[in-house]
């Protein structure tokens, strides 16, 4: 496969239980500062409306964080950008609780649950929130989620030739579900791509290889998020903490590898 890009970054935001907001994780990434001794709850992203961003599930709740991050830092308008959303479980807590009250009693199945246990939940309330009716699309491919959805944006930036946000997130698995598809915490991130580079954009080029090897994550801030089911993002983040040139590699198969390449 030819390459893809140079796409510019224009936006980039982070968030996780022990890493709340990108300031403190590019920090932490680079040894600047200790990370905060006391995990955050969950962020609550202005978007919602009071009542709304209290019953809001977490994957709502960290996703449209990041989006609303990565948009303000982009300078580009919420409401006119495509996106993809990508998540390697979804709402697994809810999923947990639904199938247990299918299996105890089923016709409590709560209304509210349901239209929040749905794959593309988190894109649906952005869409609403930011008024969009520009496209979006819900990607989930396991444990090469991140590579996949990066791939995926890449492709649309290129082929529409417009700016697309990307957004990726996992959070806590609970219940019976957590022994198969294990997450712990929650973490959230997010980038606005485009072809058209400001003059402080980063610039990434991807191309799909043969290979196995990821890039395994070094920075203070890779144990920090080990245990989160996103973790493989952790080392492009590294690279664009660090502001250097890099090279790196994402799974994206058993045996097929995104390089990833920033200067």
């Amino acid at each position: 496969m030819k390459s893809i890009g140079p796409l510019a970054i224009e936006g980039i935001a982070f968030w996780s239980s022990r890493l709340p907001g990108w300031d403190i994780a590019r920090s932490v990434i680079r040894g600047e500062q200790p990370a905060p001794a006391a995990p955050s709850s969950r962020p609550a992203p202005a978007l919602l409306a009071p009542t709304e961003r209290r019953r809001a599930p977490d994957t709502v709740a960290v996703a449209l964080e990041v989006a609303s991050r990565a948009c303000e830092s982009a300078g580009l308008a919420p409401a006119a950008l495509p996106s993809v959303f990508a998540s390697t479980h979804g709402d697994l807590a809810i999923s947990d609780h639904m199938c247990a009250t299918l299996a105890s009693a089923p016709t409590l199945i709560s209304p509210i649950k349901f239209h929040n246990s749905v794959h593309n939940a988190a894109a649906g309330y952005w869409s609403i929130g930011t008024g969009s009716t520009a496209p979006y699309t819900a990607i989930s491919a396991f444990h090469y989620t991140f590579a996949a959805g990066l791939l995926e944006t890449a492709i649309q930036v290129i082929s529409g030739e417009q700016p697309v946000l990307y957004v990726a997130f996992d959070i806590e698995a609970k219940g019976a579900l957590a022994t198969v598809a294990p997450s712990r915490g929650l973490l959230g991130v997010a980038l606005a791509l485009s072809l058209s580079p400001k003059n402080l954009s980063r610039r990434m080029t991807l191309r799909v290889q043969d290979g196995a090897a990821a890039t395994a994550a070094t920075s203070p801030a890779a144990a920090l998020v080990a245990d989160n089911a996103l973790a493989p993002c952790l080392p492009l983040f590294e690279c664009l903490a660090k502001d250097q040139a890099a090279g790196i590699d994402l799974a994206l198969s058993d045996n097929k590898i995104l390089s990833v390449t920033l200067d």
